[in-house]
This record gives structure tokens, C-alpha cells and sequence, in this order.
């Protein structure tokens, strides 16, 4: 696992020197991702600069040194990540004439450019990867980001200058860049609580999206070019052609089969590998089809919470026990999470939100003390419906849409006449004679985010409204636009007939990228640790689609096919509860030993000085939070998540001050 970088000077001014002193600036800020090597390849000819810090996960020796350049010295290569089937496409390169000097995967997919060219080649990869790749023959230069979206990676022009990197931190360092906060982004961010490609925090710089190459010119003039090689609209609607037509028992063993090739595939490591384990299904299943492939115990891993709304740790050491796997378990108080915090803006690089980033972190740092890769559950949910709001906006869906449409608008402008603590006081009045399991603590915001389900149009509007934190982001963030998302484009969502089809979708193209993989890889990452997701091979990702969504939900329960497969190694009695998310108590926190920290990010006069948000609504909701009117931490999470990714980059405004030179540089 590596950190990338690189640009193109395309007024072709800069010398050797220049180039090489500015694009080991941009590596140096990426050292997290990659502290064991460092490296550089310049093209004064060109104005190509790139940059490669390293991880050693393969090949430790310095034959697996990066850049790399391909034998036949057409490609060179700044890569991150792993292509895990690279073994087999050895051996057919082999067969071909083709010859290695070392054993790394980056000489592999070099060879498999010069052998297959680069489309053919990259769809024979499975793994996760972003891929930097400067054709010296055609001199264009082509970035590559695996098909779920594992590995970031970021591009755009400061002005006659292409900049690209694995994280945005590196594309600040470049002298050039003149960071401009998108407004539209940040509509966004408040929205879905992270930045859905291909949009980033800053104007001209995007996400290349998942299973996409972007194919640059050295000429500004010249538009880039993008074409997907992969997509999971493309996925779903062939599962949808040619869907599975064997028996349950034949499903349930040929995703057995799937996930036990995809789980060996990512146990491939020339250093200590272990695995993440909370206890539920996702996770359990990889730890369980590792433990039956290893001659030795697995190590894993887990953080408890003292909390028990908040913590699992307890299923995880039973899971453990149960397989006979190394486990490590740590609990962590409050004080400990809460010291993650300040660390927060410079690890995600742009606002990010969800505030399970914090265990997610924790995990990763204890994670690496004993082993430099980890693998990790995520991916189930989305695969096999297990996420509990795909049922709860089907039920929704269907009564919503029995309604006339004129009768829901009558509905919702009643709902809305009464203020949320106006709805919280009537609630408490008449609580005693409802059950205690409909006693909700803050109810008054109930009947208006019912308004807002009532007037929606169609399943796609409803599911957006439910992920949605803030509603109308474009009345909180000043002079803002919200632009398109796959949520928001009509032309993106499935066609598919089948309700839960249509979510599962809309989360694989936005929410699993852009929020759980985000998480995963820059926690990792900020701790140095590989962390690899045996269920988003792309194979498995194919075969689910292929799955009808009873072989996926069976008696209102999700994920019922994973479920079985698990159950082939676990007893059910360890596993089958219900989900449990991982979090921690913010909205406790904030009221109590954040509150000093909080008020001075939301103070009504910086929030005025600065001229980004609207003031008004964050103030009144940050006063009804604190005191216990509503419970806002979603929403101000929101905002002090931004607030603080603000001050990080203003102190970080002078990373550009350092001219030193590393080792590892060579030229083209």
C-alpha cells in the first residue's frame, strides 16, 4: 500500500532539479501512506514529475522500488494498492516471453500493459488499486481507480499545471495550487456527511471515479478523457440478464466457494496479516474463511466501548474463541476516543463526517502494533441488503405511495405548522400511555421529517431524504448550488423493478465509496496499515447481482444468503442479533466535555466572518442540542467537522516552505 503522486509542468519550464525538489514536496506529505521508501521519476522533456511513497506489503527487496518503469521502457508507473490475481497473470506472461526480475505485483501489471495494452490489461486485475501510468510513446498520462473505489485518487489543474495524488494534502503542497472551497461541495457535505465523486472540496480538482480510467494530454487545452472499464450499473443490469438459475444450496455454496478464493487471494502478504473482527456477520465471515485457510491462528482484532449501547466487543471474543483465532481486544474510555478528534481534519484531508471515523481509527491503531495488513468486512450491507433503512423506506414507499398526492401535501403542511419543540412537549405530555419502545427521546423533529417523506415523488427521493442529514443544505451554506449526484440524477438510477435493487444500487455508486471505503482507507492509512475488503472483489460483487433478493432477504430479515455461508463455521446463536452500528456517543459528548470545543467552532461571529454558513439555523440547533429540546449531533457533527478541516488547512497553508531533497530520485 502506497501513496501517489505527480503533475505535469506543461509550460515545460521547470528543470530537473525544480521538478524533482516538487513532486518529492507532494510525496513527503503522503509519508503516512508510505513510510518505508520514497521515490521520484522526471521528464524535463515532458514536464512529468512522479512520485511514490511505499508501503512494503510485496517484494521488500529494492526490486519492488517505485516509480517503476516496464522492461519494454514504454510505461512508467507510480501505483497504489495490490492486484491480488497477480500470481496467475505471471505465469500467462511467463508463457508469453515475458521475464521478472523480482516478484512484486506493480512488475506484473507493467508487463500486463505491454503484453494486453492498457484496457484489456486492467479489466484482467483484481484488486484494489490507483494507478498512475505515463505512456512514453503516446505521451499521454492515464489514471486508474479499481471498480468500488478502495484507493482515492484526486486530479485537476492549477492553471497550465496537471496535478494528481492520492490525497489532497499532496496536491496542496504543489507551489501552484491556489485551493478554492467549492460552495456546491459543500452543499454536499452537509447533505450526506462526506463529498460523493467526482466532486471534492476544492473548485477544479475531482475524484476519479470508481472503475474509471482518466486519460490526460500535456496540453491544458486539450479536455481530459474518462471512460469506465467497469461499472456496477453495468454489474447489476447483466446479474439482472443472466441471473443465477441454480437452487438455494447451490447459491449459498458457489458464494462459499467466491469468498474463500477472494479471502486467499487477500491473505497474500510478504509481512504480518490479520484481520478486523466486530462480531457480526460481515466480519465474521472473513475471519472464519480465514481461519480455514490457515495453518496457524488468525490474529484479530477489536475495540470495546465500556458503553454496552456502543459495544460489541464481547460477540467478537465469542466469534474468536469459537474459530481459534489470536485475538486482541482493547476497551477504550471515552477520553481516549475523544483525544482521536483533533487528529480528525489532517487524516480525511477534506470534511468528512461520519463520526464512526473515531472507533474506525482506533481499531486501525491497535490493529497495527502486532501487523502491517488487516482484512475487514465492509461491503455486506450493500451487497445483500442488510442495512435496516432498506427496509423501514420500502414499508415506507409502499404506504406513502398509496396515499393521493394531494392528500400527502395537505398532510404535510399540517405536520409542519407546529414548531419540532411544539411536537417534543405534546409527545412528553401523552408518553405514558404508549409503550416504551415508541418513547423517543427527542420526538418533535418526527413529524416533520414525516413532512418531508410525504411530499416526495418517487423511491429515489424518499431514500435521499432518508440518508440526508440537513434537508436543504443550500439554505445553510451561503451562495451554494447543489450539484448532481447519483442520488439527484435521474439518468443514473437502476431500472431495475425490484424496490431494494434500486437502494443497494444508489449506496454502491455513492455511500460505499465515498463514506465507508473513505473511512476504512484513510484511518488505515494514517496508521500505516493495509486494509483489504475480500467482499468487494469484483467477482462477488457480480454473482450478488446476479442473486434474486429472496436468496438476500428471507422473513423481513437481511443478508440471509451471508448469513448461511456463515453459518457453515459459526453457530448461528453467535451471531444472529440485531445490528448494532459503530459509533460512539456524540451527542452525550457534545453536551458535556466537547461543549467548550464546539461553541468555538460554531461562534455566530466566526461563522459570520468567515461567510461560508448561514448562522442562524446552526445556532438554533446547537441551542435546542444542548438543551435536550432535539438531539442535532448528526447535523453538527456536520458542521464542526468542516469547521475543524477549516482551521487544519489554514495551518497547513505553508506546506509549500520546504525545498529539501530526499533519496530514491532517477530520471526518465
Amino acid at each position: 500500500m502506497c501513496g501517489i503522486s505527480g503533475y505535469i509542468d506543461t509550460a515545460r519550464v521547470q528543470g530537473e532539479r525544480d521538478l524533482t525538489q516538487t513532486v518529492l514536496r507532494m510525496a513527503r506529505t503522503l509519508r503516512h501512506r508510505g513510510p518505508d521508501d520514497v521515490g521520484t521519476w522526471v521528464d524535463p522533456a515532458t514536464g512529468v514529475a512522479l512520485g511514490h511513497r511505499r508501503l512494503s506489503i510485496l517484494d521488500l527487496s529494492p526490486l519492488g522500488h517505485q516509480p517503476m518503469r516496464s522492461v519494454c521502457g514504454r510505461y512508467v508507473t507510480s501505483f497504489n494498492g495490490e492486484i491480488y490475481n497477480f500470481r496467475a497473470l505471471r505465469e500467462e506472461l511467463e508463457g508469453k516471453g515475458h521475464s521478472f526480475r523480482g516478484h512484486s505485483d506493480t512488475e506484473v501489471m507493467l508487463a500486463g500493459l505491454s503484453q494486453w495494452g492498457l484496457d484489456s490489461a486492467v479489466r484482467r486485475f483484481n484488486g484494489m488499486f490507483a494507478i498512475a501510468v505515463w505512456d512514453r510513446e503516446t505521451r499521454l498520462l492515464h489514471l486508474i481507480r479499481d471498480r468500488m473505489g478502495e484507493k482515492p485518487l484526486y486530479y485537476g489543474w492549477a492553471g497550465k499545471t496537471f496535478l494528481f495524488a492520492s490525497e489532497l494534502k499532496a496536491i496542496r503542497a504543489h507551489p501552484r495550487f491556489e485551493g478554492v472551497i467549492d460552495r456546491g461541495a459543500v452543499a454536499l457535505f452537509m447533505r450526506h456527511n462526506y463529498i460523493p465523486a467526482p466532486y471534492s472540496i476544492y473548485t477544479g480538482i475531482a475524484k476519479v471515479v470508481p472503475g474509471e480510467i482518466v486519460t490526460i494530454a500535456p496540453d491544458p487545452a486539450v479536455a481530459s478523457q474518462t471512460h469506465p472499464y467497469w461499472s456496477v450499473a453495468s454489474a447489476a443490469e447483466q446479474g439482472r440478464d443472466e441471473p443465477f438459475k441454480g437452487t438455494v444450496a447451490e447459491a449459498i455454496r458457489c458464494l462459499d466457494e467466491l469468498l474463500r478464493d477472494a479471502v486467499k487471494l487477500r491473505m497474500e502478504s510478504d509481512v504480518p496479516l490479520g484481520a478486523f473482527l466486530s462480531g457480526g456477520i460481515d466480519s465474521s465471515t472473513i475471519v472464519a474463511l480465514m481461519q480455514a485457510q490457515s495453518s496457524r491462528p488468525v490474529q484479530t482484532f477489536s475495540i470495546g466501548f465500556h458503553e454496552a449501547a456502543y459495544n460489541e466487543a464481547h460477540h467478537a471474543k465469542a466469534v474468536a474463541e469459537h474459530l481459534g483465532t489470536n485475538h486482541t481486544e482493547l476497551y477504550v474510555s471515552p477520553a481516549e476516543a475523544m483525544e482521536v478528534i483533533p487528529r480528525l481534519p489532517a487524516i480525511y484531508d477534506e470534511p468528512f463526517s461520519d463520526s464512526s471515523q473515531i472507533p474506525t481509527y482506533l481499531v486501525s491503531e491497535l490493529t497495527r502494533r502486532q501487523v502491517t495488513v488487516a482484512l475487514s468486512g465492509d461491503g455486506g450491507d450493500e451487497l445483500f441488503a442488510g442495512y435496516g433503512r432498506y427496509f423501514w423506506a420500502a414499508n415506507l414507499w409502499g404506504k406513502v405511495d398509496a396515499i393521493p398526492p394531494f392528500l400527502r401535501k395537505l398532510i404535510a403542511r399540517s405536520l409542519t405548522r407546529l414548531s419540532p419543540r411544539t411536537w417534543t412537549a405534546l409527545f412528553r405530555g401523552i408518553a405514558p400511555i404508549f409503550p416504551k419502545r415508541l418513547r423517543f427521546r427527542n420526538p418533535g423533529d418526527k413529524p416533520h421529517k414525516l413532512a418531508e417523506i410525504l411530499t416526495t415523488e418517487s423511491l429515489e427521493t424518499l431514500y435521499l431524504s432518508i440518508v440526508s442529514h440537513w434537508q436543504s443544505p443550500t439554505k445553510v451554506v451561503l451562495d451554494s448550488t447543489e450539484p448532481l449526484t447519483v442520488l439527484t440524477d435521474h439518468a443514473r438510477w437502476s431500472r431495475s423493478a425490484e424496490i431494494f435493487d434500486h437502494m443497494m444500487h444508489l449506496d454502491m455508486l455513492s455511500y460505499l465509496p465515498d463514506d465507508i471505503l473513505t473511512k476504512v482507507d484513510r484511518a488505515s492509512m494514517a496508521v500505516s496499515l493495509e486494509a483489504r475488503v475480500p467482499l468487494l472483489d469484483h467477482r462477488v460483487v457480480e454473482f450478488a447481482w446476479k442473486l434474486p433478493v429472496s436468496m438476500k432477504i428471507h422473513e423481513g430479515q437481511g443478508k440471509w444468503i451471508l448469513r448461511q455461508v456463515l453459518n457453515r463455521y459459526v453457530p448461528a446463536t453467535l451471531f444472529d442479533r440485531p445490528k448494532m452500528g459503530f459509533g460512539v456517543p456524540i451527542d452525550s459528548w457534545l453536551r458535556e466535555p466537547l461543549k467548550e470545543w464546539a461553541e468555538s467552532l460554531l461562534d455566530e461571529k466566526r461563522l459570520l466572518d468567515e461567510g461560508i454558513f448561514n448562522p442562524d439555523p446552526i445556532r438554533k440547533q446547537w441551542s435546542e442540542h444542548l438543551s435536550g429540546t432535539c438531539n442535532w449531533h448528526y447535523y453538527l457533527w456536520d458542521v464542526l467537522m468542516f469547521q475543524a478541516w477549516l482551521d487544519e488547512e489554514r495551518k497547513t497553508g505553508d506546506v509549500n516552505s520546504t525545498n529539501s531533497v530526499e533519496q530514491g530520485t532517477f530520471l526518465a
